[in-house]
């Protein structure tokens, strides 16, 4: 974790910006469209053109990370965690949902939630995880099949090369190990432009035939967006015409859970001391224990369990979530050993993983992990 200092080092000589921009960047990194149909991902409360000079990280927003925010003179709350999670049809401050949003939007604070966006992504919640676990060699363990789009384009033959390269540079055409990957289709494109426009080709107010090609590309949801502005500034038309269209392909780099292996097989006993250890849990519950050395562990942060099947069929030994059911610990018990390592513990490291990612791409913004335990679970 890091140290206070480098939690507050960079408050100094810091500048604002605009809150648009920080979420522009960060649903590159984890667009929205990777989000479960369940979630609430995204802007909650704030105007996405405000200006803010400094933001606390924290999983969970509460009444306490509020006041740490305010003291701190942040701007914006970034939350693993939505505070929205339901619909709200009243703000009367019946409960404790209500009477923190109105908080935030009487103190003109805003809150952004990364959740199951950034639990999908490979280099999300779970690879922070698996890297704390001491796990190599990390793959999903459920790939996903959204998030990916077949991007179509039509441009005069001369510029073909132009935009198809450029479009590759900014991140399409990527299928597996190959790069680079598109079909290209010659034809005919006719349109007519009206008063005022500047066409390329053709005249004004005369139906122009030109002889184009249809290229068309795979592009992840991740780059979507950076791919169609790099495709628009190399295309000549002044109005391009472009397709997209939504995929079922299944994505190795994005999806639920992970799984990886030891660099050396240990006993279950140790490594579960390991585990421990590395989450700083007071206890973590678990099935019946196998009996032979763990090498191959899969994991999801948070609530996993509709992955225990996934992680046996994948020859896990082991399989470390959190909010795992009493019945649940039946399952391929003696086959696979399940562990249930605390919400909390497992998703922690998120805020670590936010602080650097945001600091990497924004030296001059002044940001700070929050020092509150938002853990609502406690031991005796």
């Amino acid at each position: 974790m890091l140290t206070s200092a480098e939690k507050t080092i960079n408050f100094i000589a810091k500048k604002k910006m605009v809150l648009q921009q920080l979420i522009s960047f960060l649903e590159e990194f984890a667009p929205l469209s990777m989000q479960e149909s369940y979630d609430n991902a995204g802007l909650l409360t704030g105007n996405p053109n405000q200006e803010i000079k400094s933001a606390l990280i924290t999983l969970d927003v509460t009444d306490e990370v509020l006041d740490e925010a305010l003291a701190g003179d942040h701007q914006l709350i970034i939350a693993h965690h939505p505070i929205i999670f339901k619909g709200i049809k009243k703000l009367t401050g019946s409960n404790f949902v209500e009477s923190l949003v109105i908080k935030a939007i009487k103190n003109d604070l805003a809150i952004y939630a990364m959740h199951t966006n950034l639990d999908n992504m490979y280099h999300g919640v779970n690879a922070r995880l698996g890297k704390k676990l001491n796990l190599k060699n990390l793959q999903i363990l459920q790939p996903g099949g959204s998030g990916l789009k077949k991007l179509v384009v039509y441009c005069p033959s001369d510029y073909a090369d132009t935009v198809r390269n450029t479009m590759f540079e900014a991140g399409a055409g990527f299928i597996g190990q190959y790069d680079n990957c598109s079909f290209n289709t010659v034809g005919q494109g006719t349109f007519r432009a009206k008063e005022g426009t500047h066409p390329f080709v053709g005249e004004i107010g005369k139906t122009h035939v030109e002889k184009e090609v249809k290229i068309e590309t795979v592009v992840s949801s991740l780059n979507l967006s950076k791919v169609i502005a790099a495709m628009i500034s190399a295309h000549p038309y002044q109005e391009v015409a472009y397709d997209i269209f939504p995929m079922e392909n299944i994505q190795n780099n994005t999806g639920a859970g992970m799984i990886g292996e030891l660099e050396k097989e240990k006993p279950l006993m140790d490594y579960l001391k390991e585990v421990k250890k590395a989450l700083h849990a007071q206890a973590i519950k678990f099935n019946q224990p196998i009996q032979r050395p763990v090498k191959k562990v899969a994991f999801c942060g948070g609530s996993g369990s509709f992955l225990i099947h996934q992680a046996y069929r994948a020859g896990a030994d082991l399989f470390i979530t959190a909010d795992v059911k009493y019945h649940d610990f039946f399952e391929h018990a003696g086959a696979m050993t399940i562990v249930d390592a605390g919400h909390y513990e497992t998703e922690q490291f998120t805020k670590e993983l936010l602080y650097e990612i945001i600091m990497e791409n924004f030296t001059n913004f002044a940001l700070q992990i929050s020092e509150t335990d938002t853990n609502p679970v406690k031991f005796l």
